[in-house]
């Protein structure tokens, strides 16, 4: 009987780490945040008054929401790369375009960090 009890308190489930979804909450509010604002810079390129297409807008336009969605929906060891990339767009896009649409990937940018700490701290 105490054989029993020992085989079903020492079930996989409460020896997985749980760490590297700790944070799923937060990828995917980057992912939904980052393509929202991608979404608004496009729709400011094509519009009756578009702004310039400089480096910065057009990386923004681009990049973003592709690589906060390898953030947010692959495993952590992927997820951590794509963390780095798609920090690197935000901060090199919000920084040349912070006139225009820059400020829009702030909250984007704010939850990819917030999400991605949670991959560290579990890194093995």
């Amino acid at each position: 009987m105490a054989s029993d009890q020992a085989v079903f308190t020492s079930s996989s489930a409460s020896t997985a780490p749980a760490a590297p979804l700790e944070g799923w909450k937060w990828r995917r509010a980057a992912f939904f945040m980052a393509g929202a604002a991608q979404l608004i810079t496009i729709s400011a390129l094509i519009s009756a008054d578009p702004i310039a297409a400089t480096w910065a807008a057009l990386l923004l336009a681009i990049a973003p929401a592709f690589l906060t969605a390898a953030f947010a929906f692959t495993k952590p060891s992927t997820a951590r790369i794509a963390a780095v990339a798609a920090a690197g767009v935000l901060v090199a896009g919000i920084a040349g375009s912070f006139q225009h649409v820059g400020p829009l990937f702030l909250p984007a940018l704010i939850a990819l960090v917030i999400g991605a700490v949670p991959l560290w701290r579990t890194r093995s």
